[in-house]
């Protein structure tokens, strides 16, 4: 079925700039690999192979026009599920992997293309390795992530006017996009941490946006880099899913010598919203990912 997202995306090559005052339309498009949809704009992707730290970039800052979406993120927090109905079974797609949890009772989220891993709450969706979730224009994606893991993924649902579908919107996404071309680590995890505020949230740019001083980070289990985390407060509700929001990045070296950035977002000031105490606790099992584990 069809997922609206929570907003527009905000992307530039390299690192680009914080969002700038224009009203621009766009909408997400989470792409799981279970997921095919074909509709009015509607892109379901599988991508195994591409770039996503470059090919979802907008050249020459060019407006995107609007794109509808399909998603398949999903369920709670700490433990607690949601009320989407996955069994077992399903809820975990990478149930058998090699890679452990290093938090007793969470699961491990990994990501071969970015070489790493990282452990969320037993209650949320983990979707396969090759996954992307990505924002879309014209059917391309702009922005985008890959290997995602998702916090309740029915959390709000609303029916578009325009296309007379009802969709459906996660409180919560965390996943690994590229960051080569960036001009310095500290650069892409703010800037990071901005442009999927405003993807996610806030895509007229009607709230006001900050963001924190990057500082150097090493996770207790080896990633080390830079992170920088944002909100958006006072968006402007058009509808019931509108909603205030933060994110969390961490821009590192992976294995391989690449840069690379891990993507935290969520809604802010709403019921279930994820404390910045988990979140942190989130980041701190991100760990490196060898070639072949």
């Amino acid at each position: 079925m069809p997922t609206q997202a929570w907003g527009s995306p905000a992307v530039q090559h390299g690192a680009p700039e914080p969002p700038r005052k224009k009203n621009r339309t766009a909408v997400i498009a989470v792409v799981a690999a279970v997921a095919v949809v074909a509709a009015a704009a509607v892109t379901a992707v599988l991508v195994t192979n591409e770039d996503d730290g470059g090919k979802e970039e907008a050249k020459g800052g060019k407006k995107p026009s609007a794109a509808a979406s399909s998603s398949s993120p999903a369920k709670g927090d700490e433990g607690g599920d949601d009320s989407s109905g996955d069994s077992s079974g399903e809820d975990n797609p990478r149930a058998g992997q090699t890679v452990e949890p290093v938090i007793p009772g969470w699961k491990t989220v990994i990501n071969p293309k970015r070489h790493n891993a990282f452990d969320v709450p037993a209650g949320w969706y983990v979707a396969s390795p090759d996954t992307m979730s990505s924002y879309s224009k014209d059917g391309k994606p702009i922005i985008s992530m890959t290997g995602p893991a998702y916090y309740k993924r029915d959390r709000c649902t609303v029916k578009d006017k325009k296309t007379g579908f009802t969709t459906s919107s996660p409180l919560a996404g965390a996943g690994t996009k590229g960051a080569q071309g960036a001009k310095t680590q500290a650069q892409a995890a703010k800037t990071e941490a901005l442009n999927w505020l405003y993807a996610v949230f806030d895509q007229d740019e009607t709230g006001d946006f900050k963001y924190t001083t990057p500082k150097k980070f090493t996770s207790e289990y080896g990633v080390k880099g830079y992170s920088s985390s944002a909100t958006v407060t006072g968006v402007k509700k058009t509808d019931k899913c509108s909603s205030d929001g933060k994110a969390f990045t961490v821009t590192y070296t992976d294995v391989n010598g690449d840069w690379a950035t891990w993507v935290l977002y969520s809604a802010k000031g709403v019921k279930d919203e994820i404390s910045d105490e988990t979140i942190k606790k989130i980041m701190n099992t991100l760990r490196p990912l060898k070639s072949g584990s």
